[in-house]
């Protein structure tokens, strides 16, 4: 069983994984800003914890965490501007890395973007900072001690999941549902000796706890 602290856990992702951690008996605590979030992340069996990424302290962030086995980062801005982007995905990891470490809690899980994400589309401004700085903040995790994982799912979907992935340090761009890549986490989750790894992550042939096996094994 695992104590694992979920940052953005109101996000469509952490939901997920917090109603699948403590499916799997694992003790998941949600990371929230609105009040009106703390009532549906207790029903997936989170416990709720109240903090805003932009407005918390590196301290008081840690003194939150302190006491988990893993951290899981899956806060996002969700397209409200570059600004927020930049506090969020940017300076929100730095962030929690810094308060990852003053807790003295190794085991840091990004779920990061993959590098080929919409690349179909003509891009934006926008889209085209946000790929920057997921960049910059997957470079900045890797050059820690930690013990990351990052996780670079392809467009993700509301489908059901289908309990199958592709997943490697490199595969063909796809897509993937949100209800895989949570289950992917609780399975990265578990294999605590799988890390410094990067994944990317799409829909599949093979189990996800097969998967993330042999990633573990090399």
């Amino acid at each position: 069983m695992a104590k694992v602290f979920i940052i953005g856990g109101a996000g469509k992702v952490a939901r997920r994984l917090s109603r699948q951690l403590a499916q799997g008996s694992h003790e998941p605590r949600a990371l929230y800003r609105k009040p009106e979030q703390a009532d549906e992340l207790a029903s997936l069996g989170a416990t709720p914890v109240a903090g805003d990424l932009t407005t918390l302290t590196a301290e008081a962030l840690a003194a939150l965490i302190k006491g988990s086995d893993a951290v899981v980062f899956s806060a996002g801005a969700g397209g409200a501007g570059m600004e927020v982007t930049n506090a969020i995905d940017g300076r929100g990891l730095e962030l929690a890395v810094e308060a990852a470490r003053i807790a003295g809690v190794a085991r840091f899980l990004l779920v990061s973007v993959f590098p080929d994400a919409l690349r179909d589309e003509k891009p934006s401004e926008a889209f085209e900072n946000y790929i920057r700085v997921k960049k910059l903040a997957d470079a900045h995790l890797v050059a820690t001690d930690l013990d990351w994982v990052i996780v670079r799912p392809g467009t993700l979907s509301d489908e059901p999941g289908t309990g199958k992935v592709r997943a490697d340090v490199a595969i063909p761009y796809g897509t993937v549902s949100r209800e895989d890549v949570a289950a992917t986490l609780v399975a990265i989750v578990e294999h605590p000796e799988l890390n410094h790894a990067i994944i990317e992550l799409t829909a599949g042939a093979t189990p996800i706890k097969e998967a993330v096996e042999q990633l573990a094994r090399r």
